[in-house]
């Protein structure tokens, strides 16, 4: 017995020293890939403020990035879904070009306005090196998916300063409803060096702030405050929030999908994208839906930020940012879905707080969380992600809103590699419930 427990242990050390050594080389690169992609987007975003006429050379730019993709792309074009379909299947591979080409892209598109996201980027970073450095150790095909995993939870911690929700998003993003619990190891490493890599690099990120505190009956051990017109306006809300999500996603693969249908020369799609942003830009007068949305081009500017302010966004914003985000994305420009998905929950939150009366920022931060966790079908990690960004004040809150979206938003997502492995709700099993429960009465 004393044997065997002795030989247990000593597996799972070796285990842990296997995959520490493995795993650290990995999460150096990836963060210091991501920290290099920071800083040059956050130069492309700031120099396109200064210089607004960029906007119109968008549909140049597009153009620019079909032609990398067609010369150089190869298998890379696929994006997320390839690293997701690899960590699946492992087949032919990651091509190295992958993480340069990616980050050049982006930059691009936000160099020039287009309306895109960050984190898409990342986690193709993260799993472009993973899958080099994987090959140069010999890894198995088994040991690979898990080293591609921890590669996806290195740049999605290290892009957003949030390594126990990168750890969680790697596992959870491969399959809908299953957790890949034998990544758990290497994924927290990644998650922890990646974003302590970007840290050491002096990249910042940007930080939110809920002024709200919860008030009402303490419940669960009284540990959670819980106001009960404040839940029922949550859990209404996240429905909301799991049908943006829904609409997201069914945009963004329609329009790439009508794009294709009826434009066939392929450099003409993004060009044509880029023109209908700068004609949407011109309509609308203002560039608040360009690029991230994370910082004003001009005071008074709709972002995330400002979502979490009384006034700080228009009963509409989410909207406009979901049909400019959907444009870019379909038409083949490059860059995550994710920090739009913020941006439409966090202004969508703090239009349904106006509307239901209830406190912005909290709202913003639920929806900035919520349409994330309905389009990605990554509610835990989502929850978790709240708890990292806002504090652990409205953990309850956090969780009903993720997994109330994650609910309501359908089974179409961002991700299309994704697998289904248990469904969101049975309808089949409700109508034997139901027929039962009438049958007895």
């Amino acid at each position: 017995m004393y044997k065997l427990f002795s030989s247990r242990h000593y597996s799972a050390l070796q285990y842990l020293l296997r995959w520490t050594i493995v795993t650290i080389p990995v999460a150096v690169a990836v963060g210091s890939m991501v920290a290099l992609f920071l800083w040059l987007l956050n130069w492309s975003i700031h120099y396109r403020f200064a210089h607004t006429w960029l906007l119109y050379l968008l549909p140049f730019a597009g153009i620019a990035i079909h032609f990398l993709y067609k010369l150089y792309g190869q298998s890379a074009e696929k994006g997320n879904n390839l690293i997701i379909d690899q960590i699946h299947e492992p087949g032919a591979g990651i091509p190295k070009r992958m993480a340069p080409l990616i980050l050049a892209t982006t930059v691009i598109t936000h160099l020039f306005g287009g309306s895109a996201g960050r984190e898409g980027t990342a986690v193709q970073i993260g799993g472009s090196i993973a899958h080099w450095i994987g090959s140069l150790f010999k890894l198995s095909a088994k040991d690979l998916r898990i080293v591609l995993t921890a590669g996806v939870a290195a740049g999605f911690g290290a892009v957003f300063g949030t390594p126990l929700a990168g750890t969680i998003f790697a596992m959870e993003v491969v399959t809908i409803g299953r957790i890949q619990y034998n990544a758990l190891i290497p994924c927290l490493i990644a998650g922890l060096i990646g974003d302590a890599t970007v840290a050491a690099w002096g990249v910042q990120h940007t930080t939110y702030h809920i002024r709200y505190l919860t008030t009402g009956q303490t419940i669960y051990g009284h540990h959670i405050a819980v106001n009960f017109w404040l839940l029922v306006k949550v859990i209404v809300s996240s429905v909301f929030f799991g049908l943006a999500a829904y609409a997201f996603a069914k945009a963004t693969h329609g329009i790439k999908t009508i794009a294709n249908n009826f434009i066939k020369t392929g450099w003409m799609i993004p060009a044509v994208g880029g023109i209908i942003i700068i004609l949407l830009t011109l309509l609308l007068g203002k560039p608040d839906y360009l690029s991230l949305g994370v910082e004003p081009e001009y005071p008074g500017a709709v972002t995330i930020v400002s979502a979490f302010e009384q006034g700080g966004a228009h009963f509409f914003s989410w909207l406009w940012k979901l049909i400019y985000t959907a444009i870019t994305l379909g038409t083949g420009f490059k860059g995550g879905e994710v920090t739009p998905l913020f941006y439409i929950g966090a202004t969508l939150g703090n239009t349904l707080a106006n509307i239901f009366n209830a406190p912005e920022s909290l709202f913003a931060a639920l929806g900035f969380i919520a349409v994330f966790a309905g389009a990605s079908n990554t509610p835990l990690a989502c929850t978790i992600m709240g708890i990292e960004l806002f504090g652990s004040q409205h953990a309850l809150l956090f969780a009903v809103a993720c997994f109330t979206a994650y609910f309501f938003s359908g089974d179409t997502g961002i991700y299309s590699a994704q697998r289904k492995g248990v469904e969101k709700y049975s309808v089949d099993g409700s109508d034997r419930l139901m027929n039962g429960f009438f049958k007895k009465n």
